[in-house]
């Protein structure tokens, strides 16, 4: 497994599996609107644009030429995108990107990572390490549970 940061070049394969593994695991627990604002956040001309602005960074993990997953964050430590193909799952990835994330958080010196996590992921994060940090909530038809890793350093990070 090679994990490195996408360019925009990588955009239509990464939006394509973002889109995929949505529509089949998350797509189901959300409202129409929801669905709606999610598919015009991930628009390329949206991504792009957060790329370009320096506002976002996109990390995927590849098999060969086969991207297998991928983490974004948006601002400084915040989770926007995670997603593994379906026939990838539960082969460490998700854990691999997390580690590049926080490697990068840690490099800004952040104290913690934040995800606003769909219902169906609260478990995988949970699994990753991280603690909610209120209720599930509702905003625009998007469904989530906002959740914090707290990032350590020291001998006993990583």
């Amino acid at each position: 497994m090679v994990i490195r940061e996408l360019s925009e070049m990588d955009m239509k394969d990464a939006l394509e599996l973002v889109w995929t593994v949505f529509s089949e695991f998350e797509a189901p627990e959300y409202e129409p609107e929801g669905i709606a604002v999610f598919r015009e956040f991930i628009t390329f001309d949206s991504i792009s644009g957060m790329l370009s602005a320096g506002t976002m960074h996109i990390w995927g993990s590849f098999e060969g030429a086969v991207l297998t997953g991928l983490a974004a964050t948006r601002g400084p430590g915040h989770i926007s995108l995670f997603f593994v193909r379906k026939e990838y799952q539960r082969r460490g990835i998700a854990r691999s990107l997390l580690a590049m994330v926080e490697q990068y958080c840690r490099n800004l010196k952040l104290d913690n990572i934040t995800v606003n996590s769909s219902p169906y992921a609260v478990g995988i994060y949970r699994r990753l390490g991280f603690i909610g940090t209120g209720p599930e909530t509702v905003t625009n038809g998007i469904r989530f549970t906002p959740m914090r890793y707290d990032i350590k350093y020291g001998p006993d990070a990583g």
